[in-house]
């Protein structure tokens, strides 16, 4: 990946993880249109993506909210605003819509070890408490 498209993605991204918010690296990039989908290594299909994230969001586009059983699209960074489907309850990552939810389940944000190191970041002024 060119530098400059790096140094754009990782700006844009205000030094967090795009998904979760985890304000630590290391960081991927993260094709919110996964390569095997025809997403393109361009701008507008990048995210920043903690390690977990990027993992456990794999080439998944869309997944199941778990209040309506509904089949959703994932949270796309690059489309969506993030407090419009996120907000916090201390170390717990809240989804506030279908795709919140659906995203949250995904990417297993909410496990024990997550949440346990979120309330670190708390501890030490990191995160919002």
């Amino acid at each position: 990946m060119e530098k400059a498209l790096a140094d754009l993605v990782r700006r844009r991204s205000a030094g967090v993880c795009e998904y979760c918010h985890h304000p630590r690296p290391p960081y991927q990039f993260e094709h919110v249109v996964a390569i095997q989908h025809r997403g393109e290594t361009e701008p507008d299909n990048l995210a920043l993506a903690c390690l977990r994230c990027n993992l456990n969001k794999g080439p998944n586009l869309s997944a199941i909210d778990p209040d309506s059983g509904a089949i959703v699209p994932l949270f796309n960074p690059r489309t969506q605003v993030w407090r419009a489907h996120f907000c916090w309850d201390g170390p717990l990552l809240i989804g506030i819509t279908p795709f919140g939810r659906a995203t949250i389940e995904v990417l297993d944000i909410n496990s024990v070890t997550r949440v346990a190191a979120r309330e670190a970041l708390i501890i030490e002024g990191w995160l919002p408490a």
